[in-house]
C-alpha cells in the first residue's frame, strides 16, 4: 500500500547543528503513527521540518504521491497537512469558539467550516460547555483539546501531533488518546511524537522509535512493545 506521508533521507537540523540524519519514514492513510524516543532525539524536530518551520537540508516529503518539500507551512495547511504544536499556542484572550474559528481559515475548510465545529463539539463535550470562555482561563487538559480541536477545523488529510499528554494527569492523557482512537476509527491519518511510550504503543498502529536523530527501531506497535530492549529502555519493564 502506498503511504499517504511519505519521508525519505530526511535531514534537518538548527544553524550549522544537524539534528535529522537521514530519516525515512511510512505514514499510511487511516493509521495511527507513533514517533518515540529520548528527549533530544529528533522527534519534534522531524514534525517541524515536514511542516516547513525547519528546513529541510536535504531528503524529501511526499504528500499523496506529490513532493511537497520545497512548500512553505500555509501551503502544505492548504494541501492538509495540519500541526499540533508542542505547547499548544493558542490565542489566550480569544474564547474557545474563536480559536476553533482560526483554525478554519483555508478555502478547503470554510467549506465545512459547520461541519468541522459540529465534529469538535461531539469530540470534546467540554470544549462546547466552554465556547464563550477566553481560553486562558480553560484547565491544561482543556487547552490540549482546544489546540487538538482548532487542527481539526483544518480539514486535515494528516493530523500531526507534537506530545499529547505533555504536563497532563494520566487519566486525562487517556482521555485525549480515546479521543484519537476514535478519529483514526473514522479513517483520519494521525502522526504523533508522545513522551507516554505505554500508552503510544497501546493506541497505535505503527511505531518509530528515534535516537539521536536517525530511526532506531521501527515496527508494528503491538511487536515493538515486546521487544526487550524497547521493554528496559522505555517501559520500565
Amino acid at each position: 500500500m502506498a503511504a499517504l506521508l511519505e519521508i525519505d533521507g530526511l535531514k534537518s537540523g538548527y544553524g550549522e547543528v544537524q539534528v535529522l540524519w537521514g530519516l525515512s519514514v511510512q505514514v499510511q492513510q487511516g493509521k495511527m503513527t507513533t514517533i518515540v524516543g529520548a528527549n533530544g532525539a529528533g522527534k519534534s524536530t522531524a514534525l517541524r521540518t515536514v511542516m516547513g518551520s525547519v528546513r529541510t537540508w536535504k531528503g524529501r516529503i511526499l504528500l499523496d504521491g506529490s513532493d511537497v518539500t520545497k512548500l512553505p507551512p500555509n501551503a502544505k495547511a492548504k494541501r492538509g497537512m495540519v500541526l499540533v504544536p508542542e505547547g499548544r499556542q493558542l490565542f489566550p484572550d480569544m474564547s474557545v469558539e474563536e480559536n476553533l474559528e482560526m483554525g478554519g481559515y483555508s478555502h478547503r475548510a470554510r467549506k465545512k467550516e459547520k461541519q468541522n465545529l459540529e465534529r469538535v463539539y461531539e469530540l470534546f463535550p467540554r470544549l462546547k460547555e466552554r465556547r464563550t470562555q477566553k481560553s486562558s482561563t480553560l484547565s491544561g487538559g482543556e487547552q490540549q483539546m482546544l489546540a487538538m480541536g482548532r487542527g481539526l477545523m483544518q480539514e486535515p488529510e494528516v493530523l500531526m501531533i507534537d506530545e499529547l499528554s505533555l504536563g497532563l494527569a494520566p487519566v486525562l492523557a487517556q482521555q485525549l488518546f480515546l479521543s484519537l482512537k476514535k478519529l483514526r476509527g473514522q479513517g483520519m491519518t494521525i502522526v504523533l511524537v508522545e513522551q507516554n511510550v505505554h500508552l503510544a504503543l497501546a493506541m497505535s498502529d505503527y511505531t518509530y522509535v528515534f535516537a539521536e536523530g536517525r530511526i532506531h527501531i521501527h515496527g508494528q506497535s503491538d511487536e515493538v512493545a515486546k521487544m526487550d530492549e524497547v521493554r528496559k529502555a522505555y517501559l520500565g519493564l
